[in-house]
């Protein structure tokens, strides 16, 4: 079995020392960098645009996991594809035409991926299960770090490796609460990639984290 992918997110980090933050992940041998854009109306906290992204893409080599929890995507696509995102994921919930959105991204040249919340049924997303490179399963309800993983969210994974054994490869992926004392049971499910904020900013040692959420 592979190792999952580790993304830890930087919503928590400290902005004011930015750089030795995303160092902190590069030297934990994580390869991705999870980058939450907010606009304060899909959800009720706003964080950062395509300038902080262009900045970090530029001087690292971690994929740039964005994902734009915002309303109406499509007009965003351009900037933040040429501020070097590696892969942009959108939510279900937050456009009109869910296909047309991603198939603008691959016309872009940029990996895609839907996100859904806790409340949004994996039905929702069938019809793009053959386009996505990244399926994103909110554990939580989007908008703020620290919170407690919602168990229940973790049936949609097994849903998703079901439905990926028919001759899919999209990556499956969860975000929130994600912690050593429950990794296990999300490996269990079929996982491909955690996103960890809180847990791995406010860790003393980011190395050992990441190898415990690798190797538990």
């Amino acid at each position: 079995m592979n190792k999952i992918i580790i993304s830890p997110s930087i919503l928590t980090a400290d902005f004011l020392n930015l750089g030795s933050e995303i160092n902190k992940i590069e030297n934990s041998e994580a390869k991705w960098i999870h980058l939450d854009v907010m606009d304060g109306s899909f959800v009720p906290n706003i964080s950062f645009g395509p300038k902080i992204i262009s900045d970090i893409s530029s001087k690292t080599q971690l994929f740039c996991d964005v994902h734009l929890m915002v309303n109406n995507p499509k007009h965003l696509f351009k900037s933040f594809v040429e501020a070097g995102s590696s892969c942009i994921t959108i939510h279900s919930e937050a456009t009109e035409d869910l296909v047309g959105d991603l198939l603008e991204l691959k016309k872009l040249g940029v990996k895609c991926g839907v996100s859904i919340k806790p409340n949004t049924s994996i039905e929702k997303i069938k019809p793009v299960l053959d386009i996505v490179d990244l399926i994103l399963i909110m554990g939580v309800e989007p908008g703020f770090g620290g919170q407690s993983l919602i168990p229940e969210t973790l049936e949609k994974v097994s849903q998703l490796v079901q439905l990926r054994n028919q001759n899919r490869k999209y990556l499956i992926s969860i975000d929130g609460g994600v912690k050593t004392d429950n990794i296990k049971l999300i490996k269990e499910k079929g996982i491909d990639v955690v996103v960890v904020g809180s847990a791995f900013f406010n860790s003393k040692d980011q190395v050992k984290l990441v190898k415990d959420l690798q190797e538990l």
